[in-house]
């Protein structure tokens, strides 16, 4: 690692200007070069780091945000950070700032999850009901998703099923997305004590779920699918089951594509990181917050 200019968190080795996104540069245009250069260098690190070190990653973020406050993406960079490291009000806060200056919804499921860490479930629903329906298809599901676990949290057990319910919950579908949804609804029916029905919806996610983000093979196992069934879901694959129980709730924004930060399967997911994370953005919404390791609201 290598000191930055004018004090701050260091900034790892590989965290240069030119690994930032084309989005993300246009962004910080209206600065100053040499600005423009700390601000991005600061920006990259905090994506390479929102995985493994969020804390660290989110001290990047804030010093980026404290010399380029009135840049959207960098505030966008700021929220997304603080969101994977736990930081409810403070990711709530930037994103809301993003809303104004972009005018846009793109994080509105990162928001409402956060409503839900915070323990209020139905400013979550609230934010739901205002974004309406014109929402990207990637947007409009986490949100659902992130819907159905505020009701949850509500003691709506059958209304959160009821609202994963859609054409795309088909066990059929490939979505990008259809992991998660597949996942949430199989949690959601869990807990509303549909266990059979869980099961094979558990199944589903596990077969649609070539990336391996969830562990939907061995929640199906824990309520009792039997080791065939598993295996039929997993072709050419061996499940290890753990002796640990598994999570009640598995949260997402999961962190999720670009920039946005996932939301997890009762949560945003975790965003799917981008093949090479230039930003906070493309490694968060590569995959929604990893939110899926925040605890229940």
């Amino acid at each position: 690692m290598s000191p930055v200019e004018g004090g701050g968190p260091r900034v790892p080795e590989g965290a240069d200007y030119s690994a930032l996104d084309v989005e993300a540069r246009a962004g910080l245009r209206s600065l100053p070069k040499s600005l423009a250069e700390l601000v991005g260098k600061h920006l990259v690190a905090a994506g390479m780091l929102i995985d493994e070190e969020p804390e660290l990653a989110l001290a990047h973020a804030r010093y980026a945000r404290e010399r380029a406050s009135r840049v959207a993406v960098v505030r966008e960079a700021a929220g997304l950070t603080a969101y994977h490291a736990g930081e409810w009000s403070e990711a709530l806060s930037e994103l809301r700032a993003v809303r104004r200056m972009s005018g846009g919804n793109a994080h509105i499921a990162v928001m409402a999850d956060c409503e839900r860490a915070l323990g209020r479930p139905e400013r979550a629903l609230e934010l739901a009901k205002e974004a309406g329906r014109d929402l990207p298809t990637d947007v409009a599901v986490e949100l659902r998703i992130v819907a159905a676990g505020a009701r949850r949290d509500m003691g709506q057990l059958e209304a959160a099923v009821v609202g994963l319910q859609g054409p795309d919950l088909d066990p059929k579908r490939r979505d990008p997305w259809s992991a998660r949804l597949f996942y949430a609804y199989a949690d959601n029916l869990a807990a509303a004590g549909r266990t059979e029905e869980s099961i094979q919806w558990f199944l589903h996610a596990a077969q649609a779920d070539d990336d391996e983000e969830t562990d939907a093979a061995e929640r199906a196992f824990d309520l009792g699918a039997d080791e065939s069934e598993v295996a039929a879901a997993l072709p050419g694959e061996t499940l290890e089951i753990e002796d640990a129980p598994a999570d009640d709730d598995y949260s997402t924004v999961d962190t999720q594509a670009e920039s946005t930060v996932e939301p997890s399967p009762n949560s945003p997911a975790e965003p799917d990181s981008a093949d090479t994370p230039s930003t906070v953005e493309s490694q968060t919404e590569a995959s929604t917050p990893d939110a899926t390791d925040r605890p229940d609201a």
